[in-house]
């Protein structure tokens, strides 16, 4: 069925994974595009793009803030903040008639999910050093190692798993509502189909960040925390 799908990458090749690879290059060059924009000509009172893209900055400091301390949210933004932009725009752009959402690929969902995985390992051994942070997925006793470190490993690979294809799952069943809907109404279905997709599209984006932050702070924060 995607090979009858029309995109206009699909132009210049019909391989599928060039199509999700030219159009995340798409979405990488909008974001750059527009936070450039945003940056460009700052102001004390910011207008236009500025004023857009500091709301949803702060609002991403406002909500983290009530998941994980302001000190982690505020260091950790320009990560989850990325992110959050490129996980929207990536969503956003399959919404577009001759488009498609890379994140409708499990290739692409789940590099970004390794890209969170290794990251927040990264930051939890930095934090605590190698031996204090392995140390935790033994349990809180050793007599319960044997039973705690496979619970641990499988709960840490999980992630993985939830982190891909929740956002899998989610766009690429949009697209193929999107694609039904078009189909069998064209003329009546675009405009509540599209409002729709648009809120998923950031709902989804909104999810992966904050997930971001969760597992950033599980990692670097002591247990009595």
């Amino acid at each position: 069925m995607e090979g009858r799908v029309f995109t206009f990458a699909g132009l210049i090749n019909h391989n599928h994974d060039f199509i999700i690879g030219f159009y995340t290059i798409v979405v990488a060059l909008l974001v750059v595009i527009f936070a450039r924009l945003a940056t460009n000509n700052m102001k004390i009172i910011p207008t236009g793009i500025q004023n857009v893209y500091e709301f949803l900055l702060s609002g991403i400091l406002d909500v983290a803030s009530d998941v994980v301390s302001r000190e982690v949210a505020i260091k950790y933004l320009p990560l989850a903040g990325t992110i959050a932009l490129f996980v929207f725009f990536s969503n956003a752009i399959g919404i577009i008639p001759g488009f498609e959402s890379p994140t409708s690929s499990w290739s692409f969902t789940l590099v970004l999910a390794l890209v969170v995985f290794f990251y927040y390992h990264y930051e939890g051994i930095k934090a605590k050093g190698v031996v204090h942070y392995f140390a935790h997925f033994m349990g809180p006793m050793k007599a319960l190692a044997p039973l705690m470190l496979p619970i641990e490993i499988i709960s840490h690979i999980s992630r993985i798993i939830s982190l891909s294809f929740r956002l899998f799952g989610n766009i690429k069943g949009d697209d193929m509502f999107l694609l039904v809907m078009l189909m069998l109404a064209p003329w009546v279905a675009p405009l509540p189909a599209f409002a729709i997709l648009t809120l998923m599209a950031f709902l989804q984006a909104f999810v992966f960040m904050i997930l971001t932050y969760v597992y950033i702070a599980g990692a670097i924060m002591d247990e009595e925390h």
